[in-house]
Parts: C-alpha cells; sequence; structure tokens
C-alpha cells in the first residue's frame, strides 16, 4: 500500500491533469484508488464534492468523452442475461429498421452516470437514492462517441442525518453529432464537509 503523501500527490496531479484513474498509469491508478477507499476518516483530498459544495443550476461539461464498442455491447449484454437480438445478434439487427445492433440503454445509462462521478462525487457520496424521468430520445450504436453534462437540479438537508444531504442531478450524453441520446434524473446521498477537529 501507498503512503497517504503517494496517494495525495496522486490525487492532485489527476486534478491537475483534469484525468481520472483510468487514464493514469496502473501504479498511480491504484495509488489514487487506495485513496479513494481510505476517504472517509483521512485529509486524503479527493475530486468528488461535499453537499455544500453544490449549487442549483450549476452544469459540469464532463472532460472524459467515450467510445463505445461492439465489445462493450456485447459483454454488457451477456453479463445481465439481456439476450434481445437488438444487441448481441448481427444478422437479426440487420433486418430490422436499424439495420445494425443497438447498444444496450441500460449500458448507456451506465457510462452516462459513471462519465460524471470524478467531477462530482468520487470519494463523497453515501449512495444512489433513485433514478427518475430516463429517456433514451435516440439510438446509440458500436463506434459512437459519448459526451456527458450534470445539472444540479436540487439541493435539500437530509431529514435523518445531519452530516449528509441530497443532491439531485440531471445528466445528459450526446454522441458525436450533439444529438441527444440519454438524460436522466439522479437522486444522490452526499456527505457534508467534515467537522474541523
Amino acid at each position: 500500500r501507498g503512503s497517504n503523501a503517494g496517494r495525495f500527490q496522486a490525487t492532485l496531479l489527476s486534478s491537475e491533469l483534469g484525468t481520472n484513474s483510468c487514464d493514469l498509469p496502473r501504479g498511480l491508478a491504484h495509488a489514487m484508488q487506495a485513496g479513494a477507499r481510505e476517504r472517509i476518516g483521512t485529509e486524503t483530498p479527493m475530486a468528488g464534492l461535499y453537499f455544500e459544495e453544490f449549487e442549483v443550476g450549476r452544469v459540469f461539461e464532463h472532460a472524459i468523452t467515450r467510445t463505445v464498442t461492439e465489445m462493450d455491447n456485447m459483454m454488457f449484454s451477456c453479463l445481465t442475461m439481456n439476450t434481445q437480438p437488438l444487441h448481441i445478434d448481427h444478422h437479426f439487427a440487420a433486418s430490422t429498421e436499424w439495420g445494425k445492433p443497438l447498444v444496450n440503454s441500460l449500458f448507456t445509462l451506465g457510462l452516462m452516470i459513471g462519465i460524471s462521478v470524478a467531477d462530482t462525487t468520487l470519494g463523497t457520496t453515501i449512495g444512489n437514492l433513485g433514478m427518475t424521468d430516463v429517456r433514451f430520445p435516440h439510438p446509440v450504436f458500436h463506434g459512437d462517441t459519448l459526451r456527458v453534462t450534470t445539472e444540479i437540479v436540487a439541493v435539500r438537508e437530509s431529514a435523518s442525518r445531519p452530516d449528509a444531504g441530497i443532491v439531485e442531478f440531471l445528466h445528459r450524453a450526446y454522441n458525436q453529432d450533439g444529438a441527444l441520446v440519454a438524460e436522466c434524473r439522479r437522486a444522490g446521498f452526499m456527505r457534508k464537509r467534515p467537522a474541523a477537529a
């Protein structure tokens, strides 16, 4: 295990480069992940924001983009036991109005939310409370590259925990042509900034 100093440097480097652990060399990524596991009760800085730092109306333009591959679609569909031939059977999909396989919409949903984590909730969330208003207005195909925005639409104190609050996120994903391919509202249970010792 790396030292706190090493994790601190890895996190600072990530912040300065505008990257996350997926973009960094393996050793540095492991150090950052170790820092995330030790987030609570330490002074290790993380990229995620505390409840008090979210302001209604703020929009995050996430720097990370991701090209969706055939392997992504096939593996996700098979791992989740989704045997829909629109996703896993090229011959079948070619005979539909789409002419080719559609990317599994739940993969798209997970990718959209995942891209937002580094800028918003990394190490500062307690958990998801739910998702609503999920829409997929345009199909995603193999080879599409997605970018994501997140808007803060509501914040409120927790009625049960004085050390936490609820933040409502509006995530939107767009393809390389600017078409909106997915959106959802998500309620996150967020930690407040720790009290000074």
